[in-house]
């Protein structure tokens, strides 16, 4: 019986190649592969790296990401898995406006922590285990407290809004469209005679362009302020479900 085959000898000048284990490397595992998907994700954004800079990360070909998780796609599912396990869920004995109050000013501080995520957590949804108890807790809320058959359209409006706002955070500081002359250029706007509302949005954003951290601190009090007419907007449809 004719014997294994041998591995091919090196050619000359060339080193047989070394396992893993012997270059004293860690094996490549799918959630050493997920964790670094997470750096990468929180340093450059989720958008903003390619499966070669990930395989690089755990030192491994791109093969060896496509053999433990799959293709890029895979590993963005697999990042928003993990992110959907830090986000807390609230008391689910609270009342739904303070729930949602809650969740969504939670949510934010999780998406904000790993840029781009934000874009996808509506888009995946169900797909995702991790998010389907946030789902589930969030749903039964809303139909306990009287929204009935329209607690699915309810809970869609909150996370969706939540998760668009936070995905416009994400691309302003991505992308930064504030520039060194953005001040001049809405102080012309203040001043606008003929466009008076043009003029009122020029003095709002005025004093913030002249300030970076006023102009960070306007997505925390936008956020809050745009959830809240959200919950109120729903109270006050809630008075029309049961009069």
């Amino acid at each position: 019986m004719a014997g294994a085959p041998e591995s091919p000898s090196p050619l000359p000048g060339q080193q047989r190649p070394r396992s893993r284990f012997a270059a004293g490397l860690p094996a490549v595992t799918a959630e050493r592969i997920v964790d670094a998907a997470l750096r990468l994700t929180v340093e450059r954004g989720l958008d903003s790296w390619t499966l070669r800079q990930l395989a690089s990360a755990v030192e491994a070909y791109p093969a060896v990401i496509y053999h433990h998780v799959g293709d890029r796609e895979s590993v963005v599912r697999a990042v928003i898995e993990r992110v959907g396990e830090e986000i807390p869920l609230p008391d689910a004995n609270l009342h739904w406006r303070d729930f949602y109050w809650q969740l969504l000013a939670d949510l934010r501080v999780v998406l904000r922590r790993y840029p781009g995520v934000a874009r996808r957590f509506s888009l995946y949804g169900p797909l995702i285990p991790s998010i389907k108890p946030l789902i589930d807790r969030g749903v039964r809320v809303l139909q306990r407290d009287g929204f009935g058959e329209e607690s699915v359209t309810a809970y869609n409006l909150l996370l969706g809004t939540a998760a668009a706002l936070v995905s416009k955070e994400d691309d302003h500081l991505a992308q930064p469209l504030i520039k060194p002359d953005s001040p001049e250029t809405y102080a012309e706007a203040r001043d606008s005679e003929d466009q008076p509302g043009l003029a009122a949005l020029g003095r709002n954003v005025y004093e913030r362009v002249k300030d970076p951290e006023r102009l960070i601190a306007h997505f925390t009090e936008f956020y809050d302020y745009s959830v809240q007419i959200a919950l109120d907007g729903l109270e006050r449809r809630l008075t029309r479900i049961h009069p």
